[in-house]
């Protein structure tokens, strides 16, 4: 599947309009989300989608909740 961003597609309309709208160009399955949510991630941080950068477990930590 190929994604596109059309940066200069553009319509302010009412919410009414708006809403129809988004309910018939919603991906249909959760996989097609998925993928659409990971295509938007790369353009918007600038990466390759077949090569995304890798986690940085550095920056993270984990602990145990003692009661």
């Amino acid at each position: 599947m190929s994604f596109r961003l059309d940066r200069t597609a553009f319509h302010a309309g009412t919410h009414e309009e708006n809403a129809r709208y988004h309910a018939q160009q919603q991906p249909s399955t959760m996989e097609e989300r998925l993928r659409a949510a990971a295509y938007l991630n790369s353009v918007a941080y600038n990466y390759d989608l077949n090569n995304p950068p890798r986690l940085d477990r550095t920056a993270f930590s984990t602990r145990k909740h003692c009661h």
